[in-house]
Protein backbone atom coordinates (compact mmCIF):
# COMPACT_ATOMS: atom_id res chain seq x y z
CA UNK A 1 0.00 0.00 0.00
CA UNK A 2 1.36 3.36 -1.26
CA UNK A 3 1.31 6.46 0.95
CA UNK A 4 -0.40 9.40 -0.63
CA UNK A 5 1.48 12.19 -1.56
CA UNK A 6 0.85 15.66 0.60
CA UNK A 7 1.50 18.93 -1.07
CA UNK A 8 1.21 22.50 0.40
CA UNK A 9 -1.95 24.50 -0.07
CA UNK A 10 -2.08 27.28 -2.25
CA UNK A 11 -4.13 29.08 0.12
CA UNK A 12 -1.51 29.14 2.92
CA UNK A 13 1.41 30.26 0.18
CA UNK A 14 -0.78 32.74 -1.07
CA UNK A 15 -1.46 34.12 2.61
CA UNK A 16 1.97 34.04 3.97
CA UNK A 17 3.21 36.39 0.86
CA UNK A 18 -0.25 38.58 1.34
CA UNK A 19 1.02 38.91 5.31
CA UNK A 20 5.14 39.66 4.09
CA UNK A 21 3.80 42.02 1.26
CA UNK A 22 1.26 43.97 4.08
CA UNK A 23 4.54 44.97 5.92
CA UNK A 24 6.46 46.18 2.62
CA UNK A 25 4.57 47.03 -0.02
CA UNK A 26 0.54 46.83 0.17
CA UNK A 27 0.31 47.69 4.07
CA UNK A 28 -3.87 47.58 4.73
CA UNK A 29 -5.00 45.96 1.65
CA UNK A 30 -2.53 42.78 1.57
CA UNK A 31 -3.43 42.41 5.29
CA UNK A 32 -6.68 41.43 4.72
CA UNK A 33 -5.95 39.51 2.12
CA UNK A 34 -3.63 37.55 4.08
CA UNK A 35 -6.37 37.36 6.64
CA UNK A 36 -9.18 35.69 4.67
CA UNK A 37 -6.94 33.42 2.99
CA UNK A 38 -5.13 32.34 5.78
CA UNK A 39 -8.17 31.48 7.50
CA UNK A 40 -10.08 29.44 3.78
CA UNK A 41 -5.94 27.47 3.71
CA UNK A 42 -6.66 26.27 8.02
CA UNK A 43 -10.04 25.53 6.99
CA UNK A 44 -9.03 23.89 3.54
CA UNK A 45 -6.29 21.60 5.65
CA UNK A 46 -8.48 20.79 8.44
CA UNK A 47 -11.06 19.54 5.84
CA UNK A 48 -7.87 17.51 4.29
CA UNK A 49 -5.54 16.87 6.64
CA UNK A 50 -4.40 13.53 4.63
CA UNK A 51 -3.51 15.64 1.66
CA UNK A 52 -2.43 19.05 2.74
CA UNK A 53 0.29 20.61 5.01
CA UNK A 54 1.22 24.27 5.52
CA UNK A 55 -0.83 25.31 8.38
CA UNK A 56 2.05 27.11 9.96
CA UNK A 57 2.49 28.82 7.09
CA UNK A 58 -1.56 29.87 6.90
CA UNK A 59 -0.77 30.65 10.59
CA UNK A 60 2.46 32.84 9.80
CA UNK A 61 0.09 35.43 7.19
CA UNK A 62 -2.39 34.76 9.57
CA UNK A 63 0.15 36.23 12.36
CA UNK A 64 1.31 38.98 10.07
CA UNK A 65 -2.03 40.83 8.89
CA UNK A 66 -3.32 41.04 12.17
CA UNK A 67 -0.42 42.56 13.55
CA UNK A 68 -0.93 44.71 10.54
CA UNK A 69 -4.58 45.47 11.02
CA UNK A 70 -3.55 46.23 15.07
CA UNK A 71 -0.53 48.62 13.97
CA UNK A 72 -3.45 50.61 11.61
CA UNK A 73 -6.07 50.82 14.33
CA UNK A 74 -3.26 52.26 16.86
CA UNK A 75 -1.56 55.13 14.21
CA UNK A 76 -5.19 56.25 13.55
CA UNK A 77 -6.16 56.37 17.22
CA UNK A 78 -2.86 57.96 17.92
CA UNK A 79 -3.34 59.83 14.97
CA UNK A 80 -6.97 60.92 16.51
CA UNK A 81 -5.92 61.69 20.39
CA UNK A 82 -2.73 63.47 19.08
CA UNK A 83 -4.81 66.51 16.70
CA UNK A 84 -7.89 65.89 18.96
CA UNK A 85 -5.48 67.08 22.09
CA UNK A 86 -4.34 69.41 19.71
CA UNK A 87 -7.56 70.75 19.39
CA UNK A 88 -9.15 70.82 22.36
CA UNK A 89 -5.94 72.86 23.91
CA UNK A 90 -6.25 75.32 20.91
CA UNK A 91 -10.02 75.82 22.07
CA UNK A 92 -8.83 76.21 25.70
CA UNK A 93 -5.84 78.69 25.38
CA UNK A 94 -7.94 81.20 23.36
Amino acid sequence: MSVPSRHTSGLAVASLVLGICSWTVLPFVASLGAIITGHMARAEIRRRPHELDGDGLAIGGLILGWLMVLGAVLAIGAFLAFFGGLAWLAHVSS
